[in-house]
């Protein structure tokens, strides 16, 4: 698990990357949750997601927003981190020439940023959003949204309650030829404290269904 350092637009952005040993692999960027509220490339579920996509033979980027860690810059209410997010995604990129796919994972503030750039970087096939909080940020820019993804929140979220994200997920539900999911894990909270492994079991199942499992993957 490398640490990496790469340039944003606001200074020195700090990354752990873990690089694929297979030629041409998928590239896959995961976001950390708010960082006025404690979001780092260390979260719980940022960590998880990392490991598995690493372990499905992706090359895995985490890395922390302007101001957070040791990356330099200061919290810029979404449009800094966003352009902190495509930077991320450039960097990968240039590291891996022969990638030709992304798939972008956020969690709460880190799920509003990853689909903003959803939208505008049209090499991302597929997205985890979790617990995106769709009560305290706008996401009607997902109309249309251009690739399948799964969102998963917990039924006692009182941070971003399920219902305030249904009526995202209807409208986006619509585009032809897009298919998103979503998944309720039963008991948990915004955090997902006590219940990450019901979460990451959510999405290893839904990822089986997207990509293969993740031996078949490694063959």
């Amino acid at each position: 698990m490398p640490e990496v350092v790469f340039t944003g637009p606001a200074g020195r952005i700090e990354g752990r990357y873990h690089p694929s040993k297979q030629k041409g692999a998928p590239i896959a960027i995961i976001l950390h949750p708010h960082p006025q509220f404690g979001g780092t490339m260390n979260n719980q579920i940022v960590y998880n997601l990392y490991y598995t996509f690493v372990n499905r033979g992706f090359s895995a980027l985490r890395f922390n927003f302007r101001g957070v860690g040791r990356s330099q810059g200061s919290f810029d209410h979404g449009g800094g981190e966003l352009s902190d997010a495509a930077a991320a995604l450039d960097w990968a990129q240039s590291v891996n020439g022969d990638a030709r796919t992304c798939w972008i994972a956020g969690v709460s503030f880190g799920a509003w940023i990853g689909m903003q750039l959803l939208m505008r970087r049209p090499e991302v096939e597929g997205f985890i959003s979790i617990g995106a909080p769709a009560n305290r940020f706008d996401f009607s820019f997902l109309a249309p949204c251009p690739s399948s993804g799964l969102f998963v929140h917990g039924s006692e979220d009182r941070v971003a309650p399920v219902k305030e994200v249904m009526s995202v997920i209807e409208k986006v539900k619509t585009q032809k030829g897009i298919q998103i999911e979503h998944a309720v894990v039963d008991g948990a909270n915004h955090f997902f404290d006590g219940r990450i492994e019901e979460l990451m079991q959510t999405v290893d199942g839904y990822l089986d269904k997207r990509l293969g499992k993740p031996d078949e993957e490694a063959a």
